[in-house]
Parts: structure tokens; C-alpha cells; sequence
């Protein structure tokens, strides 16, 4: 009886309703609807957008968990067949009603008193007028009468100002279709995989039926999507939805991305709240990148090798025109950015110490160094490097043991430069991941012992570059960046990457064919981790900065993997797609720099002619004892503990001190006082307290001094 109460008054407030039409139409109604304008402008994407620096999408990237709304989509670009289906289900008489379709009502209300199932008549006009107004919105499982005259109130005042065109594509745009996906876009793309103009007569019944009820089972989609479609007079539609919806409906939906070449990039400046923001990437150089870089993993991958990235930045005004953080999907940790990643930066540092050896007038290309085994007694023991190969090569010059990658004539440059400038200029480098003091990271810094990250490398030698200029890298061309500061010397910058360039010089560790050989000028360093954990290939052109990490993020070594066949052919394949079209020609020496030939005595290396700081040239044949070696005390270091041993009898305790070089006479002076001892090894008795200790050259000037305390 109660049902029949219902349903009669609603009979008789849809007669009521159709004698008062014309009142309705004369008179409005007081709800106030937005524009369709403003409507549409308010619109917003569940997913942000990155763009390239040429205004092209490279990045899809959700940052709505409420829903997933891509993007509006114009009625003129929506399948007919799915227009069509959705008037068929929702709306028969759109075209011919004003907002409300009073033979629907009065037909629902007949319907309503003879049926056990209660049915609503609600237009597709008082649907679009429900979303906008949250009023209109039922408050249980159904509207109220009072609900229902205020939505038809607002139908019939809607279509007053906006068009049926209009009220149909807000319509397709705001509803949802199944879980979460919201529009026609988002439901075409996750469902069906295609945009909304590709939609067949199935798919477009299999949406138009899920409107009433996203959630419904499959066998409920399939019988509502046949009626209507058998209703439409379509041929062979039963089949055609059977097997499109168990097509789309089987399994869980996937919305592919527009693009997705750049995620890494786009957690970064795509921000909460910015659905669009323009980078400074270059899509077709990203994609290149991203596809190289899988290519090559994929060649590597019996060496137990899974990640890389790739970071390519312009010289001159730091812009990052590539950052792939990964392989992508074939990673085995897609989430991580092996940009930002901290990892062991092998050989990669060599050049900036070599850079202030040559910068504070230690080194010169040509300077000797002996590549034999060295020991280097440190606060934690016996410090032995070895050179990758294992093979000693004797005396080399500067450039050689730089070019060759060779490990202990960079620890001997080490010793002569200094734990801490080396590792303070590093940090001035912009090496922020260097949080510790120098002793914490010892000499085997010189060889890559410390983390680091490819962003800070290729930061570090677009400095080299640019004339030794640093500047922070951007993501964004609006993005300020600090006032260049002159961290590396000019013309000690131009010697490093001559050396970097030298083709032959590098011969004699890679070869002279490898892929480090450009057909245009490039600057470049390899590097390898302890373990084979790490592999780098850094390197420079005359415009562009290009580095490239391979390994695992798990840390897992590789194997047989070298800075050659491993990061060096990514960084070859990019560098050749940047300058298929660009020259790159050899820098111009600054003012300060000349060249001169120089010979090598006993004809350690062939005669050529280097290049020289001014005033530092060679004036005859370069000596194994000829390079400029900075007297230093090797041991004890400066602040060291040394505690004196309780087992071994008072009279035969001893603390050897060093000095370097070895060849020379400088006498020990302990606290003030002189020892009268000149040899390099000086084996002193070890009493306890602070100790001053320091070496003097004949005119009794400090040459160098440390403090240490036994206790």
C-alpha cells in the first residue's frame, strides 16, 4: 500500500507538473547553474602533464588518487556509434524533450504502481544539472519529491542557456563508467585502449549500459548492452558485446599513459597542483637516450647487469636536456632514479685532481710520476692501491697515467696535493653527497672510493667544459640559477680536457679503436667501482655534457664489464645522435697557455709537443726526477692518534715518520726543536702528549707540518 501511495502521488505531481509547463518555461526557476565555459575551465585532470622544451608531451603522470579524469574531450570527436548508445540507454527523446521528459515521468509513474522494481525518469539534461549542483544529489538510495521538482526546475532552466550539444558532452565528460574512471576519455583508454573516436557499436553499448551501473557484474553489462543494442536493430551485436566485454571487463582495466618516457623528471617538477609545466628535456633526445640505454642492458644482460641512466646536459646554460633515471619497465627497480642515486664514483674523480696538481703548479702534463707499487701508511693501517690490470708500467707522464686511467700515479698526486684540498675541492664542485671530513674518506678517494651521484659528474665536468665555471643544472627554462662561480683554474680546466681528448694517450689502456673515439672532438673519463659495481662513462663535447651509470641498485657486481663495454657504448651511440648534424670543434687555449715541444729523457715517452700553464714549460728533456713534487710528511697525519703499544718492551717502540719526495734532504724539527736527522725515514721513540713535527728545507723554511698526539 505504501508503494502504491508513492508512486500515485508522483503520478499526480507529474499532471500537476504538465499543467504548469507553461508557467515554467515563462518564469525560470531560481537555481543558478554555471556556464558550460566555466564548467569546461574547471575542469581537471586527474593526471598532470610534462612537457618537452618544444611544447611536446613526454609525461603522464597521476596525481589525483581520487579518480581517474583525463582529457575533455569534444563531443565532434566522440564516436556517433557511442552517441547514439548513450541516448538509446539514458535519454530516448534528448533531442525533442526541454530538460524534462514528462511521457518518461508519466510513464515511470504508471510503472512505479504495478512494478515491484521502482524506476526513475531523470533526463540526461537533470543528470548534468544533479553533477553541478550537489544539492540536487540524492540523499539516500533516491531523491525525495521535493529533490525531484528542484532537479527538473534545473533541467528545464539549464537548457535555457545551454545548448543540447553542450549538455551532452559535459554529460560524457563528468560521469563515471566503472571503478574509478571518470569521462569518456579515461573509460575509452582503460577499458577498450584507444581513444573516444575509435569506439565500435559493442564497446559504445558496453559504456552507454555501465552509465545506470559502473559496478555491475559482466553478465549484467553483456544482457543490458544486448537489449539495447537488439533494441537499436544492430546485426549480430550479441556476439560482437559477448566478446568485447570479455575483451575489457575480464580483466582489471589499465589506462596507458599518452607518454611515459620521463618519470623521473616529472616526480620532480610536476608538483601538487601544476597539471602542466614545460621542461627544459628534449623529447626526441629523451626517447633516444631511453631507447639506448635499453638496447645496450639488454646486450649486457649475461653480465649479471640490469640498471643505468642517463643524464645529458647543455655546457653553456646547464639545462638538462635528457634524464632518464632508468631502463624503465626492464629495470629492476623502476621507482629508483639512478640520476640522484648514490653510487662508488670509481676513476670518474682522477681529472679534478689532476686539474689542482696542474692548477697549484704541482704537475704539468709531462710530469713524471712512478706507476710502482707504493704504500701509503695512513691513522687505519697500510694503505697498497693497485692498478686495474695489475700491471706496473714504471715512470709516465701526467697525461699518460691520466689518459690510461692509471691508479697509483693518482694516489702519488694525491699525496703531493693533499687529502683536504682534494676533497674541499670536490665539495666546492657541488659534490654534495661528500658530508664527511677528508681523513674519513682516505687516499683511496683518488680512485673513486666515495659515493656519489651522476648528477653531481656531469655537473662536475661541465664545469671542465666550461672553462671551470660552475653553475648549477635546471629542469625548467624559467628556473634561476646562482651567479657562476670560477671554482677551477681556466687554463689548468683547458690541459685536463686536452688530455681527456687525447686519443692516443688513452691507447695505451683502451686501444686506439674504441668507444671512446668520436669523429669530433669529445672529452671523456671511464670509471669502475671496486667490485665491478659501478661503471661510468662521463665525457663532454664542445655543447653538450653527456654521463651514463650502469650496474645493478642492488648492488650486485657485474661481470667482465669495463667503463668500455658497458657505459662507454651508450654514451657513444647519444653523443653521435647529438652531433649527427652539429660540429664540435677543439676549444681555444686561454691566454695562459702554451704550447711547447718537449722529449722525455732515455725516451721514457715519445717527443711531442704539450701544453703548459705559462712560466711552467719545461726549458730541457723531461727527467724521471724533474716534475715538480711538493715536499709533504707522509707519516704520521696531521691530527693522528697513535697509541703506544703495551706488549712491545719500551726501548724497541718506534713511529717511523716520512717525508716525500725521498730523493731530498729536509730536516725533522719536533715541537720547535731540531732532531738533526735529514733522511726521509726518521724511527723516533714515541714518549706521550701533542706533538708538533715538521720538515725545513737549508734556509730552515717550513716545508710542511702535522700534528698527532701518542697516548
Amino acid at each position: 500500500m505504501k508503494r502504491l501511495k508513492q508512486a500515485g502521488i508522483l503520478l499526480a505531481f507529474v499532471l500537476f507538473m504538465l499543467s504548469l509547463l507553461p508557467v515554467l518555461f515563462i518564469f525560470g526557476n531560481s537555481t543558478k547553474l554555471p556556464s558550460f565555459a566555466k564548467v569546461k575551465s574547471a575542469y581537471q585532470k586527474s593526471d598532470a602533464l610534462l612537457l618537452d622544451r618544444h611544447g611536446e608531451i613526454i609525461h603522464e603522470l597521476r596525481i589525483d588518487e581520487n579518480g581517474r579524469r583525463l582529457e575533455w574531450i569534444a563531443l565532434k570527436d566522440v564516436s556517433p556509434a557511442f552517441i547514439k548508445a548513450v541516448i538509446q540507454v539514458e535519454d530516448k527523446r534528448f533531442f525533442r524533450h526541454h530538460g524534462a521528459d514528462w511521457y518518461a515521468l508519466t510513464n515511470s509513474a504508471f510503472q512505479n504502481i504495478t512494478s515491484k522494481k521502482l524506476r526513475g525518469a531523470s533526463t540526461v539534461t537533470m543528470q548534468v544539472a544533479s553533477i553541478l549542483d550537489k544539492k540536487l544529489k540524492p540523499k539516500g538510495s533516491r531523491r525525495g519529491l521535493r529533490q525531484k521538482w528542484n532537479q527538473i526546475f534545473a533541467g528545464l532552466a539549464l537548457e535555457k542557456t545551454w545548448s543540447k550539444e553542450e549538455i551532452l558532452e559535459t554529460y560524457i565528460n563528468l560521469i563515471s563508467y566503472r571503478g574509478e574512471l571518470q569521462g569518456i576519455s579515461a573509460a575509452t583508454r582503460g577499458l577498450f585502449g584507444k581513444e573516444p573516436s575509435g569506439l565500435d557499436e559493442a564497446e559504445s553499448l558496453i559504456l552507454a549500459s555501465l552509465i545506470t551501473s559502473p559496478n555491475a557484474s559482466v553478465n549484467t553489462v553483456i544482457r543490458r548492452a544486448c537489449l539495447f543494442g537488439n533494441a537499436m536493430n544492430l546485426q549480430n551485436i550479441t556476439e560482437r558485446v559477448k566478446f568485447a566485454a570479455a575483451e575489457s571487463l575480464g580483466s582489471p582495466y589499465h589506462v596507458r599513459p599518452e607518454a611515459a618516457v620521463a618519470p623521473h623528471a616529472a616526480h620532480i617538477l610536476l608538483k601538487e597542483g601544476q597539471t602542466k609545466v614545460t621542461s627544459t628535456i628534449d623529447g626526441k633526445l629523451q626517447k633516444f637516450a631511453y631507447e639506448t640505454l635499453n638496447h645496450y642492458l639488454t646486450l649486457l644482460k649475461n653480465s649479471n647487469v640490469s640498471d643505468g641512466a642517463v643524464l645529458v646536459a647543455d655546457n653553456k646554460t646547464g639545462e638538462i636536456l635528457a634524464y632518464v633515471g632508468n631502463s624503465g619497465i626492464s629495470s629492476s627497480a623502476p621507482w629508483v632514479d639512478g640520476i640522484k642515486a648514490r653510487r662508488q664514483a670509481g676513476s670518474t674523480l682522477k681529472p679534478f685532481l689532476y686539474e689542482l696538481a696542474i692548477e697549484r703548479g704541482i704537475l704539468t702534463a709531462v710530469s713524471i710520476l712512478e706507476d710502482s707499487p707504493l704504500h701509503v701508511t695512513t691513522s687505519t693501517g697500510l694503505y697498497v692501491p693497485q692498478n686495474y690490470d695489475n700491471i706496473f708500467r714504471g715512470p709516465v707522464s701526467a697525461r699518460a697515467a691520466l689518459s690510461a686511467s692509471m691508479n697509483i700515479p693518482a694516489v702519488r698526486t694525491l699525496l703531493l696535493v693533499g687529502l683536504s684540498p682534494f676533497v674541499e675541492r670536490l665539495k666546492n664542485l657541488g659534490f654534495e653527497s661528500l658530508t664527511e671530513e677528508a681523513e674519513y674518506y682516505g687516499y683511496s678517494i683518488a680512485l673513486g672510493s666515495a659515493d656519489i651521484t651522476l648528477y653531481e659528474l656531469v655537473n662536475a665536468y661541465r664545469s671542465l667544459s666550461d672553462n671551470g665555471r660552475w653553475t648549477s643544472l635546471k629542469l625548467r627554462p624559467d628556473e634561476k640559477v646562482k651567479k657562476p662561480l670560477q671554482v677551477l683554474n681556466r687554463d689548468a680546466a683547458f690541459i685536463v680536457s686536452h688530455i681527456l681528448s687525447d686519443r692516443e694517450a688513452r691507447s695505451a689502456t683502451f686501444g686506439l679503436e674504441n668507444p671512446l673515439s668520436t669523429r669530433f672532438w669529445t672529452a671523456v673519463k671511464t670509471g669502475t667501482s671496486k667490485d665491478m659495481r659501478d661503471n661510468w662513462c662521463i665525457g663532454y663535447s664542445g655543447k653538450y655534457t653527456v654521463g651514463v651509470w650502469v650496474g645493478n641498485f642492488s648492488g650486485k657486481p657485474m661481470r667482465d664489464v669495463s667503463g668500455v663495454s658497458g657505459a662507454a657504448p651508450v654514451w657513444l651511440e647519444i653523443m653521435n645522435y647529438l652531433h649527427a648534424a652539429i660540429p664540435s670543434h677543439p676549444p681555444k687555449p686561454p691566454k695562459g697557455v702554451v704550447f711547447t715541444k718537449v722529449s722525455f729523457h732515455h725516451g721514457m715517452e715519445t717527443s711531442r709537443e704539450d701544453c703548459f700553464i705559462k712560466g711552467s714549460e719545461p726549458v730541457l728533456e723531461v727527467r724521471l726526477n724533474t716534475f715538480r713534487q711538493k715536499p709533504h710528511i707522509t707519516y704520521p697525519t696531521d691530527e693522528m692518534f697513535i697509541s703506544i703499544d703495551p706488549e712491545i718492551p719500551d726501548e724497541l717502540q718506534r713511529v717511523p715518520f716520512r717525508f716525500q719526495p725521498s730523493t731530498q734532504e729536509y730536516e725533522w724539527v719536533l715541537n720547535d726543536k731540531k732532531t738533526g736527522i735529514s733522511n726521509p725515514l726518521f724511527l723516533w721513540k714515541p714518549e706521550r702528549g701533542r706533538y708538533e713535527l715538521s720538515i725545513v728545507d737549508k734556509q730552515n723554511r717550513v716545508l710542511d707540518s702535522v700534528g698527532f698526539v701518542v697516548r
